[in-house]
């Protein structure tokens, strides 16, 4: 199975298939109000891979201190008033330490080596006393998606699944977006992590597992080990 992500439709497309264009339009859905609700009130915070700012701009209105990363600056420039780093997540080196780091988007659902850099990375900039949040596809995930629907609109976006290929623990998916005139497309692999190996995939991290914030499980902390 190839694990490279992939994408397609106008504007600019990161190397990991993602539209900027259409991310700009996603609205929130609750997650900076889960964040801030399990961090301390006005907490330095790291978003990595913080894409358009979608979740890091609430998070600065609600009174933290807030610094993105991503590897795109086509993503960074929808946040121009924010502080941001244009820099793979992997390589980030900030010589400072935070109370917070975020790693949001599934990223968490990478494949193994990737997942452990992206971790590392958590550890390096997060301080001793700190909280790490992060949001994965749940293990229930995977197989919903393989047997979901084929199509649903939310808010004026169409999503059609052209692939849901179930190969445990990865899952690769294509799926198209479509919003008035526009398509876009995003292909990638995710890897399921269960309640149980969480425990080990964060301790290879330095970290420890702290608290589910969400009943799906799709929300949850950790602290250094």
């Amino acid at each position: 199975m190839d694990d490279n992500p992939v994408g397609t439709g106008p504007g600019a497309i990161t190397n990991d298939g993602c539209a900027v264009e259409f991310y700009a339009l996603l609205p929130t859905v609750g997650e900076p109000e889960i964040v801030h609700a399990a961090v301390p009130p006005g907490a330095s915070i790291l978003e990595l891979g913080c894409g358009t700012g979608r979740i890091l701009r609430p998070l600065a209105a609600l009174g933290h201190e807030v610094i993105g990363i991503d590897h795109s600056q086509d993503m960074l420039a929808h946040s121009p008033g924010l502080q941001t780093v244009c820099s793979p997540i992997q390589s980030l080196e900030l010589d400072r330490a935070f109370d917070v780091v975020l790693l949001a988007s599934q990223m968490i659902n990478s494949d193994p080596a990737t997942r452990q850099d992206f971790l590392a990375t958590v550890r390096r900039h997060l301080r001793d006393d700190g909280i790490a949040v992060f949001q994965q596809s749940p293990p229930s995930w995977f197989e919903k998606l393989e047997h979901a629907e084929p199509v649903r609109e939310t808010a004026g976006i169409r999503r059609v699944i052209r692939l849901a290929r179930w190969e445990p623990p990865r899952m690769r998916a294509e799926i198209e977006y479509q919003v008035g005139e526009k398509t876009w497309t995003h292909a990638w692999t995710s890897y399921q992590i269960t309640d149980e190996a969480m425990v080990d995939v964060l301790a290879a991290g330095g970290l420890r597992f702290g608290d589910w914030l969400t009943a799906d499980h799709t929300w949850f902390t950790a602290y250094p080990a």
